[in-house]
């Protein structure tokens, strides 16, 4: 189980939201849900989460953007951040890691892949 670790999952797609919230609730993570990048932005620096699931493409401000915001704000006690992205994942990598992210998904993936770069990221 996760243990109640934080995880804030931003992206503009509902049914994506609605796969990846059920999912990892079952899982025993918390979730909270934003559908942009300014909710995203907002949501980060009020909330203490371990974890962000951050799409690239949503409206207001993109998830680079937000990336760079909540690790400059933030700084040492930012989350760690996960770029989701439709785009060539091998491209954007770089773009995410300079951003903040410290690392990157391409969509479409499986439940279980994110899973396994989840608890990557959080040291499971």
């Amino acid at each position: 189980m996760a243990s109640g670790k934080r995880i804030l999952i931003a992206d503009d797609d509902p049914d994506i939201l609605d796969l990846l919230e059920a999912y990892f609730k079952r899982k025993g993570y918390e979730i909270t849900i934003v559908v942009n990048g300014k909710d995203a932005l907002q949501k980060a620096e009020t909330g203490k989460f371990d974890l962000i699931l951050l799409d690239v493409m949503m409206p207001y401000i993109d998830g680079y953007h937000v990336a760079q915001e909540v690790t400059s704000r933030l700084g040492a006690d930012a989350p760690r951040i996960i770029i989701m992205t439709s785009r060539d994942v091998a491209g954007e990598r770089g773009i995410a890691m300079l951003s903040g992210a410290v690392d990157a998904v391409q969509k479409p993936f499986t439940l279980e892949e994110l899973d396994r770069k989840i608890a990557e990221v959080l040291g499971k």
